[in-house]
């Protein structure tokens, strides 16, 4: 089964994004903070990451950058689900190895997309 990781400090997003993936087929653990995404990244070595960027300590780009660095976790797809969506928001995630970048609100459809382009 292919596991997908949820990252967003707030709870109720987690959910969100959870049921829809696990509507898909997909198994689900969840982070609410970037650091915790990149620890649970290292050790359970998920197919897709959806990360927010709006978090506190680490933001999601900062994630994202450490994600990218690391070896052991540079080849996973990293899908950036975030209010934060204007024209820069798109190229920064772009040129840290985001895959996507997908706006807040959003619909299930287009997470589901993102499974699709990410593999």
């Amino acid at each position: 089964m292919n596991r997908a990781l949820v990252v967003d400090d707030i709870a109720a997003e987690r959910e969100r994004m959870g049921k829809i993936l696990r509507a898909a087929g997909w198994a689900v653990s969840e982070a609410a903070s970037g650091a915790e995404a990149i620890e649970r990244a290292r050790a359970e070595a998920p197919d897709i990451i959806f990360l927010d960027i709006v978090m506190p300590e680490m933001d999601g780009f900062q994630a994202c950058r450490q994600l990218a660095a690391d070896p052991a976790t540079r080849g996973i797809p990293v899908i950036v689900v975030s209010s934060k969506c204007q024209r820069a928001d798109h190229v920064w995630a772009r040129a840290l190895g985001c895959r996507e970048l997908i706006g807040k609100p959003y619909r299930g459809e287009q997470l589901i997309d993102a499974l699709r382009h990410a593999a």
